[in-house]
Formats: structure tokens, sequence, C-alpha cells
């Protein structure tokens, strides 16, 4: 069967990617763009070599400025002609819009792939106009071609309440690229960060991992300080919890850097240090939808991971044997109880399963099978 050529539109900065949607946007067009024809057009901000031998034109506006690419209409029809482009991709439900008049323009299919249900990620941020975009992605999505959701949960829920066809939806994921040698690292980096820090070397090493402006993520934040310290404190063991992420406000660093158990690093250029250097990733989350990609890259360095059901969404429990241990929402005393108990010298590898479903060439290779049916 032909390969599709497709032109991806990204409406925000993405290259060099840094954060885990990011990533995402980026570990997908890497991989994409080795199975097929790939062109990009992305906001204006974004580095233009960032996949090798793919044409990255970063000429567009992003995130509120989104109407004025309007402009950009005739580029873009001719950009599409040009590079004989067969699909047009939009990264999240924003510049779908685009999209349709792209598609009247040229007739070329039209897919959305969506990383999370973006109204109810606007709700949890307390946005006012939370309903009506809701309604505007209800219909983008609708008059799309196809729709990649990235959970099985998003997906269910577009297919009930949107009432999508099912022909015309398909789940991709957030993926990896590692594999099990990894594990090699571990005993190294955390011997590394231990006395970097200056930690008991008995102390439970455990990480906390995000974008710190992101509202599920500063939620986080409060339920650390003042649900779970206060518990562990009680237990009496000695631990560490690396708190690490950009944008982090100076009243949440103020008070971060008040608890003497938490080690805020700030932003940091190798998260692979800390995923492979502590013990366990811990995930207190119960906002927001799509999937929490910072557990699939601790899952990835055979790390384990403790987090509420919320934060578990996403990710299959049968593909990680004892590696997830998921916490009924806003039980805080047995989340500090699973990690009090935590036992970081008896933790087998993520299983193999797991990299079968989150390994980005398997994940592509479904997301093509979609693509050449349109």
């Amino acid at each position: 069967m032909k390969q599709p050529v497709v032109l991806g539109i990204i409406s925000y900065p993405v290259f060099p990617a840094q954060m885990g949607g990011q990533k995402c946007v980026e570990g997908f067009y890497k991989q994409l763009a080795t199975q097929t024809k790939l062109v990009l057009a992305v906001a204006k901000q974004n580095r233009t070599d960032s996949i090798p031998n793919v044409p990255i034109e970063n000429f567009l506006f992003d995130h509120w400025k989104g109407p004025l690419n309007i402009l950009y209409l005739i580029r873009l029809i001719r950009l599409i002609r040009k590079q004989k482009i067969d699909i047009i991709i939009i990264e999240h439900s924003y510049f779908g819009w685009l999209g349709l008049m792209l598609r009247f323009f040229t007739g070329k299919k039209l897919v959305i792939k969506s990383h999370n249900i973006e109204a109810y990620r606007f709700k949890d941020l307390q946005r006012p106009f939370w309903q009506i975009y809701y309604r505007y992605e209800r219909f983008v999505h609708r008059k799309a071609d196809h729709s990649f959701f990235i959970t099985d949960e998003d997906q269910a829920y577009a297919l009930s309440k949107w009432k999508l066809d099912p022909q015309k939806t398909s789940v991709s994921t957030y993926g990896v690229s590692l594999d099990s040698a990894i594990i090699d690292l571990k005993p190294t980096l955390r011997k590394r960060l231990v006395e970097y820090f200056n930690i008991p070397h008995n102390s439970t090493l455990f990480l906390f991992n995000g974008t710190l402006n992101y509202t599920p993520n500063t939620d986080a934040l409060h339920v650390i300080v003042y649900e779970l310290l206060p518990r562990l404190r009680n237990y009496r063991f000695s631990f560490r919890l690396f708190i690490c992420g950009k944008n982090l406000s100076p009243q949440w660093e103020k008070v971060l850097k008040e608890q003497p158990e938490l080690i805020v690093t700030g932003f940091v250029d190798d998260i692979s240090v800390f995923m492979s250097g502590t013990d366990c990733s811990i995930n207190p989350v119960t906002l927001g939808t799509g999937i929490k990609t910072k557990l699939v890259e601790a899952l990835a360095y055979h790390q384990t991971v403790i987090t509420t059901q919320t934060g578990a969404k996403g990710i299959s429990p049968e593909l990680t044997g004892q590696k997830m241990k998921i916490v009924p929402d806003y039980n805080w005393e047995l989340f500090a109880n699973a990690m009090s108990n935590f036992n970081p010298y008896q933790q087998a590898n993520t299983p193999a399963p797991f990299f079968e479903r989150y390994y980005w060439p398997a994940i592509v290779d479904k997301a093509l099978v979609s693509l050449q049916q349109l």
C-alpha cells in the first residue's frame, strides 16, 4: 500500500522538546519521518533542524494569535500542492478550523491528533470559555476524516459524548524509545545523587516531575506539602523527594524550599539522571485528561510509580505488572502509606509488554494503518 505524504501543523513551540507534551509531538513525527514523507508547518518559535531530512517551515502564529493564521491560508495551500500532500494532521484541536479550510480548498484528508479533551483541561484551569470550546472541539472532531486520541479513555469519551464514528477514530498514545539496558545505570546514578545532594544513604529517593505552572501539577504540589509530608513525617522513615520541572512560581518555590525533605531542582537538562537515579516516582494528580507522560517515562526507566487513579489513566495496568501502584483519588493516607512501605531493594524491571505498547515504532505503525485507509 502506498505511503501517504503527510503535512503536520503544530500550533505551539515544540522543537526542541523539553516537556512531556512536546516530547509526544517530537517522538511521533521523528518516527513517522522514517516511514513516510513528512512536511511540517509550525509556530515561529520552533527550530527548523530538529528532524533530519524533514522540511520544517516555522511561520505560523501560535496559541491565542492562532486566528491570524488565516493570513497564511494561501501559503499553506501552495505548500500542500508543491509537496503533493495527501493528509493534513493538526496537533490538538486548536487549529481544527484551519484544517477544515485547507481540506475545503485542496480536497486533502484531515486528521486531528488529540492530546487531551481540551475543553475539560480548560475547565480545570478555570477558563470561563471552556463550554464554548467544548462545542468547537466536538464540531471539528466530527468534521475530521479521522481523529487520534491519546488514551482509550479519551477515545471512549469522544465516541460516547460526541457521537463520533468509531471507524474514524483510533488511539495513538505517548511513546518511549528506551529499552531495558538503561537499568544498568541506576546504581551509579543513584550514588551520584546521594553524594551530590548529601543525602543519607539509607534514604528512599522519590521523584515528582512535570511542568510546574500546569494546574494539575500545582494542585499536586499542594497535596505533597499539605497532605503527604505531614503523614510521611509520622512514619519516621528517611526519604527525600526531588521536585523537577520548569515554570515554578516564586511563591511555590519559597514554600517548597521550606520543607527539609524536598529537593527543588528546577528544570533539568537531562531528566534521565533523576529518572534512573531515584527509586520511585509519585503522581498525586487528580485533575486533567489525557495520558500522564511522566509516568510513561518513569516506567520506561524501570521505576516503580505510585499514582492516583486519575494519574494512571491511559496506562494499561495489565502491562505494568507490579511497577504501578494505584491509589484511589484523594486517599492521601493510603498514598503516604504506599510511599512509606516502598522497598527500593526489591523491585523488578518493567515488563516487556509495556515497551511493546508504549514504543514509538509500534505506535506509528498502528497510526500509519489508519492513515493509509483514508
